[in-house]
């Protein structure tokens, strides 16, 4: 690991001010990836800047049909909120699947949002819930948020500061794990909104995080897994690696969303 300025802001004013004055700066959120990055040394900001003692960055709210989680609550907190509970079921399981208990008691809904892994599970979560993510400059509507592999619309020092999902009506979440990691080979987000489905895959996409227009179009038709059959998505999109071949991926994909809306279609 590279040497290092370690800065702690208490308030958000004084984080975004640090990001404009120190050279080469990196925000710390849960620091699942970039403290490994550094340690390998394929990574050496000059400075770090911590965010976790930033109380503007936490706590859950519902308004209506949103509800508001800030950036820096850690996974465990979203997967044991009563109110997360009671608004939309689905994202709480899905959080309480993230890695093991380490990673979900460090790990931050920010982090990872503002990270987007390829197989990371909140960027499929914001897809499929239409959410919006606010920053200390301005609101991002998720579909212009995550635009490829490790790749956002964040600009140099803007900070995630909330993250507001849109409240379905039935939603659920479907993950095939790698036994090791327990990142996604394949995870399903699928939402039944008032106007439409959203169905978003996370783990599968050469370029990342995508949303399934085949299957949205006929599962706003029919919110059911029948209406999936024949539907598929190309091979020729989907990632192939050692764990996994495009071909299996293409086939997860399905399998994954029919689990997925049996679930949310069960719980009613």
């Amino acid at each position: 690991m590279y040497a290092f300025e370690y800065h702690r802001p208490a308030s958000l004013k004084e984080a975004a001010s640090l990001a404009g004055q120190a050279e080469d700066a990196k925000f710390l959120a849960g620091g699942h990836t970039l403290l490994p990055t550094m340690k390998l040394r394929l990574a050496g900001p000059a400075n770090l800047i911590d965010l976790g003692q930033i109380a503007e960055l936490r706590g859950i709210e519902r308004s209506g049909d949103t509800i508001t989680i800030g950036a820096m609550m850690k996974h465990a907190e979203v997967a044991s909120s009563a109110e997360v509970k009671q608004a939309i079921p689905a994202l709480a399981e899905m959080a309480e699947l993230i890695g093991d208990p380490h990673v979900r008691n460090r790990g931050t809904i920010g982090g990872s949002i503002a990270n987007n892994d390829p197989s990371a599970d909140y960027p499929a979560a914001c897809l499929a819930l239409n959410a919006t993510i606010i920053t200390n400059q301005r609101k991002i509507a998720a579909d212009d948020f995550f635009q490829g592999i490790f790749t956002t619309a964040l600009e140099e020092g803007e900070i995630i500061t909330q993250v507001s999902f849109k409240v379905p009506s039935q939603a659920a979440y479907a993950k095939f794990r790698n036994p090791a990691s327990r990142y996604a080979l394949v995870g399903v987000f699928v939402a039944k909104h008032a106007d439409r489905v959203r169905v978003a895959v996370t783990g599968a996409g050469s370029n990342g995080v995508f949303r399934a227009a085949e299957m949205e179009q006929a599962l706003s038709g029919s919110f059911t897994s029948e209406a999936l059959n024949g539907v598929s998505v190309s091979e020729d999109e989907m990632n192939s690696d050692i764990h996994a071949d495009s071909a299996y991926r293409s086939h997860l994909v399905g399998v994954m969303a029919r689990r997925a809306v049996q679930e949310a279609a069960a719980r009613g």
